[in-house]
């Protein structure tokens, strides 16, 4: 077979993407409500700034905006972390970044699953933030065994989907028939199961150690937990919710509202409760209820350097000092103003952010720079004041650990509950992963330093070229 016969990656991903989210809608109807009023708050925002629509423009991402940003998924042991590295990597998705959420109390550690290359990205930026259960996490030795025989019997992947992953990795690719397949056979993975794998009792222990390894353990499969549209603006869903008939959390998860948005903003709407069936002592189903799934949005800013997010983590900690969110939201009002206060230390324009270190930025010639000719190359900062060359802040495509425990602990509850020792564990992760994660930094201040190289070359190109 020829390999321009083959879909592409990205064409794989899109339909995967596009598959899942007609799932989600129809499994979840408020999701569906929520992408209409995402929708709405976007146009609005974009009507309202010119400028800011002129730079989604100019930079080729206004058609991104409202697209379903990610997914989330918990799996139970190495063998499916691994499979699942194998399946999305045929979907053109790779593990960037690891994240211990152990720090915050919850027993996984993860990794986001993303396009990584621009182009890539602006085809369809779909990720799945991607975490697995830390069974060595769990104190009480009776029950992680338990938990590890009950994991060790299920399989989430369906015979289709890793024949054709297997197939796609000996032959390069899968052609359209194929790929078509792998999109519905990997889809199954992630749907909802309404009967659990173990007893109402088990059931019990394992939720009262903790809620997520109650969803963990319990299920055949690793159901899709939530998908995210991206907003341009998140207080204005965070105001509107309410009259859309959805029940936000209290608190926006990230950094406080912000004329430049540094990182990554969320919230959600409340887990629902869902009918489920446990198996009973004689083979039979007893009717009971799981609280997993939910509603989330993200608003999305630029990627800070190491500076930037030294920075950051500092003054989320400070406000944190002064007051830490309550669980049931109680203390809101007096978290985001301890969070508006302490965030005033870090710059609020793009020229500051980038005079400062903080942020990553992508640059790119004025119309006056691809006028120009010059003999030779010249000092950055110079074309800048010149007005030869300008920049925009790269988008964050990534995620924060405490941003995501907050999201976690807000749907699933954590009331009385086990605490976890904090134990980052990337080397563990990556074995099991069967690969090295991506470093996000050094990502970022690659795709800024070809963007200052192409601008570079583009201004003394046509001189050598007389």
């Amino acid at each position: 077979m020829k390999e321009n016969s083959f879909v592409s990656a990205d064409d794989i991903r899109s339909a995967f993407s596009a598959a899942m989210s007609f799932m989600y809608r129809d499994e979840v109807p408020a999701y569906g409500t929520l992408m209409e009023l995402v929708a709405k708050v976007n146009a609005d925002t974009l009507a309202a700034d010119a400028t800011l629509k002129e730079r989604l423009e100019a930079t080729d991402t206004l058609e991104r905006i409202s697209e379903e940003r990610h997914g989330a998924i918990r799996l139970g042991t190495p063998a499916e972390l691994s499979m699942m590295r194998r399946v999305f990597a045929v979907m053109g998705m790779y593990p960037v970044g690891y994240y211990d959420l152990s720090t915050a109390g919850v027993p996984v550690h993860s990794t986001a699953f993303r396009p990584v290359s621009e182009v890539s990205l602006k085809r369809n930026p779909f990720r799945v933030f991607t975490s697995l259960l830390r069974l060595d996490l769990i104190t009480d030795e009776t029950l992680r065994a338990e938990s590890e025989a009950i994991l060790k019997e299920r399989q989430i992947f369906t015979p289709g989907a890793t024949e054709l992953t297997e197939k796609a990795e000996r032959d390069g690719g899968l052609d359209k028939a194929d790929a078509e397949r792998l999109v519905a056979e990997v889809l199954e993975t992630f749907r909802w199961h309404d009967k659990a794998n173990v007893s109402a009792a088990m059931y019990k222990r394992l939720h009262d150690a903790h809620r997520l390894i109650a969803d963990v353990v319990s299920f055949k499969g690793p159901h899709i937990n939530h998908l995210t549209p991206r907003t341009l603006d998140i207080d204005r869903v965070q105001a509107l919710m309410p009259e859309y008939n959805i029940a936000p959390k209290a608190v926006v998860e990230g950094p406080p509202t912000r004329r430049s948005p540094i990182l990554l903003r969320q919230t959600s709407f409340k887990a629902l409760e869902e009918a489920v069936s446990f198996r009973d002592a004689d083979g039979g189903w007893k009717a009971g209820s799981h609280t997993a799934r939910f509603g989330e949005i993200e608003q999305r800013g630029i990627a800070l350097t190491p500076k930037g997010r030294r920075l950051y983590d500092r003054l989320l900690e400070d406000s944190r000092k002064i007051v830490r969110p309550a669980a049931d939201g109680s203390n809101a009002r007096e978290y985001e103003a301890a969070l508006a206060e302490a965030f005033k230390g870090f710059p609020d324009s793009w020229a500051e952010i980038r005079e400062a270190g903080l942020g990553y930025f992508s640059y790119s010639l004025t119309d006056k720079g691809r006028q120009t000719k010059l003999p030779g190359r010249r000092d950055l900062e110079t074309l800048i004041a010149d007005g030869l060359v300008q920049f925009d802040p790269i988008v964050y495509e990534d995620f924060l650990p405490v941003s995501a425990a907050g999201i976690f602990q807000s749907n699933l509850g954590d009331g009385a509950q086990q605490e976890f020792v904090a134990s980052p564990n990337q080397k563990r992760f990556e074995t099991d992963l069967g690969a090295a994660v991506l470093d996000e930094f050094a990502h970022y201040a690659g795709i800024e330093k070809a963007s200052i190289e192409n601008c570079l070359k583009a201004l003394t190109a046509a001189v050598a070229a007389e």
